[in-house]
């Protein structure tokens, strides 16, 4: 049960939500609209780009998805096992991430397209720390599944059904979270430009702190 997970899930996931959705936001008015949190909208550009023959950009966006999987592939190896547990090298990989935001950031404002790559394996970093406890998955990248599950819980709900609240309350937290963080990211470009990333990456190192500082409580 998602009533397991500790109480500070909320909010570590809340705060990975509003730093994803403002690294989507700025992709999405930088990156010539693509998404760079989760790859749905990025597979279709693919698609089309497949079919109209425009080998360039269909380059470009597999060399995304590419990048998108050496992040998460760090992520993996860093971590070791999806399932959520005190103890493990979330610290680290947040601090790579906050790194390949810095880069993303330092490259693109120079006009150099290879920011785009570093942004997709930030964003597949933190996607493969997609955490899962009891059957529980919690998704801080993108919002399409939290939408599902609180669908579906609404509708088990009316055939009498009881919901898990805690888990309503944390899929809620995610979405406000991605959303908010869209906002942010949407004003902090047009106001900085790419120089907007450095928002997000700020966020990652300064979770990866807290986080390290938690652990090292519970543990003395």
């Amino acid at each position: 049960m998602i009533s397991k997970l500790p109480k500070w899930v909320e909010f570590g996931g809340c705060y990975l939500a509003f730093l994803a959705g403002s690294v989507n936001a700025i992709g999405f008015l930088g990156f010539k609209h693509q998404a760079v949190s989760h790859l749905t909208g990025v597979s279709t550009l693919l698609g089309v780009g497949l079919a109209q023959m425009e080998w360039q950009i269909s380059l470009h966006l597999g060399l995304i998805f590419l990048s998108f999987i050496v992040g998460a592939a760090l992520s993996g190896a860093l971590i070791g096992n999806a399932t959520l547990a005190l103890g493990r090298r979330y610290s680290v990989v947040l601090l790579i991430e906050s790194l390949f935001l810095l880069l993303s950031a330092y490259l693109l404002n120079r006009g150099i397209e290879i920011g785009h790559f570093f942004a997709s394996a930030a964003c597949g970093l933190q996607n493969s720390m997609a955490m899962s406890y009891s059957g529980s998955f919690i998704r801080t990248t993108y919002v399409s599944g939290l939408f599902t599950d609180i669908g579906l819980m609404l509708g088990l709900r009316l055939r009498g059904v009881p919901v898990d609240r805690r888990k309503m309350i944390l899929y809620s937290l995610l979405i406000i979270g991605f959303i908010s963080g869209g906002s942010m990211g949407s004003i902090a470009y047009t106001l900085f430009d790419f120089s907007a990333l450095y928002l997000p990456a700020s966020m990652a190192a300064l979770l990866a702190a807290i986080y390290w500082l938690y652990r090292r409580k519970q543990y003395q």
